[in-house]
């Protein structure tokens, strides 16, 4: 087996991993600041884009969670890192068609938990690691964004309500476009660093780092313009879901909700844990619709998300472990994975076009009963 032409391979499907990361969370930091009208869409994204490769030079813990926490670096191999990440692009791009937030950190975790396990056996999981940084960051995060966010919307309309409504949406208008602006750089800092992670998972395995290396500054870059890119393409599917679908937002709202996401995703970041920014920036949403009075709070598109949330790590790990299993066969079957990977994105972005959602119609989710589904909205 040709372990340089597995490498690059590898490289290249974990930098495909990182795009669709982008514009699959590119919601997370610029839905609320689009639905209120504080960024227009295409300006939104361009800045998302730059500030999330700003964000990916900040810190490299969260990038040493997983190229030394999850998995055992000694027992996985190459090929089963390919699998792992073939899992997550497949389930970023089906959740990304129906116009589900689910967690794009959550499929790269589970895809890798999947394929090391088929491969090496449950040994070479670490799942005291994974129980520790991932599952209960998992179930504390959102609540924790949830519970802030609320009390922040709370404050902000308690503290202006005798002032002019108009002076006072378009004030926090402005403030949007920090709190978006932050957002997006938290994000980079943990999501591009998870990547980077991977990457360097793929040096230590075949050799060409040593065990415990941080992300060589190449890969760092590469991993920042691949989540940028993705990034500025903007996940307008995504972006309708969480900025119109989970609550109607105005401004003091959004504000509240991005200043909520951006103070959990620093710190987590700080900490090293990878936590998944979709479900912190849509905790950080409801909580916003809640800190209003008589706001409208959509929990059928809530349900549904929290289904996908359940779903997501099995569901990546199952495809990364059959992906792991026969990629781990040899080159033929990197090949033939790589080209079943290749046609099913390509069908999932072929039938996106038939029903497509752009920056011009961002902004108009479908409000009766048959279209409340995500699946609908898309």
């Amino acid at each position: 087996m040709d372990l340089s032409f597995l490498v690059v391979v590898v490289v290249i499907t974990a930098l495909v991993f990182d795009f669709t990361n982008g514009f699959h969370d590119t919601a997370n930091a610029m839905a609320t600041s689009i639905a209120t009208g504080a960024l227009r869409p295409k300006v939104a994204v361009a800045v998302s884009a730059v500030l999330n490769l700003v964000g990916a030079f900040i810190s490299t813990e969260v990038a040493k969670t997983i190229s030394s926490g999850i998995v055992d670096d000694t027992k996985v191999t190459v090929p089963v890192i390919f699998g792992g990440l073939v899992g997550a692009v497949l389930w970023n791009l089906m959740t990304w068609y129906v116009g589900l937030p689910s967690s794009s950190s959550h499929a790269l975790f589970g895809g890798l938990i999947g394929a090391t396990w088929i491969a090496s056996g449950s040994g070479a999981v670490h799942f005291g690691t994974v129980v520790q940084k991932i599952i209960i960051p998992a179930v504390a995060a959102p609540i924790v964004a949830g519970v802030v966010a609320l009390l922040g919307t709370y404050l902000a309309y308690t503290i202006t309500r005798r002032s002019r409504q108009g002076t006072v949406k378009e004030g926090f208008r402005l403030g949007q476009i920090a709190s978006a602006s932050l957002v997006s750089l938290a994000h980079g800092t943990g999501d591009a660093q998870k990547t980077m992670g991977v990457i360097t998972l793929v040096l230590i395995t075949s050799g060409s780092l040593a065990s415990g290396s941080k992300p060589p500054l190449w890969v760092i870059l590469a991993a920042g313009l691949a989540i940028a890119a993705g990034t500025y393409l903007g996940g307008w599917r995504i972006i309708r879901t969480m900025g119109k679908g989970l609550a109607e937002i105005e401004s003091p709202q959004g504000f509240a909700a991005e200043t909520s996401s951006t103070a959990v995703l620093l710190a987590s970041s700080h900490l090293g844990f990878p936590l998944s920014t979709t479900q912190v920036c849509s905790g950080s949403i409801l909580g916003a619709g809640l800190g209003k009075r008589l706001a409208e709070v959509r929990w059928t598109v809530a349900g549904r998300m929290a289904v996908a949330w359940l779903l997501t790590l099995p569901a990546a790990a199952l495809v990364g472990a059959l992906s792991g299993r026969v990629a781990n066969s040899g080159n033929w079957g990197v090949v033939v994975i790589a080209v079943l990977a290749v046609a099913i994105g390509g069908a999932i972005y072929w039938a996106s076009r038939r029903n497509s959602v752009t920056s011009d119609n961002v902004n108009e989710y479908p409000t009766t009963t048959p279209a409340t589904s995500p699946a609908a909205a898309a």
